[in-house]
């Protein structure tokens, strides 16, 4: 099979990695940047907040969340926006598009505890499902869990039925998006063109507003990789083409880890940019995460915090907030990319 294919077994099986609620953070394999402080959806509340302002979205308009884990992220900007602006908490609409069950039902739960009966959230499990007049839509760290195919000078990377990978001939599509972006070494995303289709046909005006890591230019080497409790595996130090002794010694190999710890990538954000280009929807704003964070209003927001709280609480949450823009964290490895239509 096409890695592309294996890559999606292995995230999104029955018993696939994205199938059972994972922790993130100190527990889990990795952190995010929702997972290090509230002030991220804080921040991104302010963005919704000043998007209504300019007249661009209506105060009726759906918040959307894609693939939102826990609800956490949701919940951070309802909390803020009931804070900063809470007369749009009865007007604005909330959502989720989740295609696994299991976690729905775990996003459900922890949003009714949450929130009890005073917001309503609608739950959509396709985008089929979503017809919308006005969206604020917000995505973390979905692009890097689109699978990916691996090419390697003129062939790309295909998997057994064993779990053994190996190079072979080009498809005609991966083909094509190597030629296009100069990629002899690395990967090509696939998705991007769909998640972009269907986004446009499902919502007829909105804000998209996504964070990952990655870069606009395409690599000229692999970012393939395997996160297990916090610890970086390069896909192919796992595999016959440059195993690593020390790791096999350990029992770690690629079928130990296979749907039992993600499986990531770069984002390529100049294919994002062109599939979403191609369907018509424009493309605002390319930055750092730290400067869009200090764009949107996040410094605005710690000095709120630091007028109605004690020291002690806003030194603490300053220090969870250094993680989101720390150029040697979070701040300047992930990227926030917007776009309008």
């Amino acid at each position: 099979m096409k890695f592309s294919e294996f890559m999606e077994k292995w995230l999104y099986d029955k018993d696939g990695y994205y199938a059972q609620y994972k922790e993130i953070g100190k527990k889990g394999d990795f952190y995010t940047s929702v997972s290090s402080s509230m002030f991220f959806g804080g921040s991104i509340a302010k963005k919704l907040l000043k998007t209504i302002k300019e007249g661009f979205l209506t105060e009726n308009s759906t918040v959307l969340e894609i693939g939102a884990h826990k609800g956490y992220l949701l919940a951070d900007i309802v909390q803020f926006i009931f804070t900063l602006e809470p007369k749009l908490i009865q007007t604005l609409k909330f959502a989720i598009l989740e295609p696994q069950y299991k976690l729905q039902e775990i996003q459900k739960r922890y949003l009714r505890e949450s929130f009890g009966d005073m917001i309503k959230f609608d739950f959509f499990s396709s985008f089929d499902e979503i017809t919308l007049e006005s969206s604020f839509v917000v995505a973390n760290e979905i692009f890097d869990a689109f699978a990916c195919e691996v090419v390697k000078d003129d062939k790309m990377l295909y998997v057994n039925d064993d779990l053994d990978p190996y190079f072979d001939k080009l498809s005609l599509f991966t083909k094509n998006l190597s030629k296009r972006y100069g990629i002899e070494n690395g990967e090509i995303s696939v998705g991007y063109e769909e998640f972009a289709k269907n986004l446009s046909k499902s919502i007829k005006r909105f804000e998209f507003v996504a964070f990952d890591y990655g870069e606009k230019e395409a690599r000229s080497d692999f970012s393939l990789r395997v996160y297990d409790k916090h610890k970086v595996y390069p896909f192919f130090s796992l595999t016959k083409f440059a195993r690593d002794d020390k790791l096999e010694h350990n029992g770690i190999d690629l079928k130990s880890l296979y749907k039992k710890s993600d499986i990531t990538h770069d984002v390529h954000f100049t294919h994002l940019i062109d599939a979403f280009k191609n369907t018509d929807i424009k493309n605002t704003d390319y930055m750092t995460q730290m400067k869009a964070l200090v764009e949107f209003g996040l410094i605005e927001l710690l000095e709120l915090l630091k007028q109605n709280s004690g020291e002690k609480v806003y030194l603490n949450e300053l220090n969870k907030v250094k993680l989101l823009i720390d150029p040697a964290f979070l701040g300047e490895r992930f990227k926030c990319i917007i776009f309008r239509k």
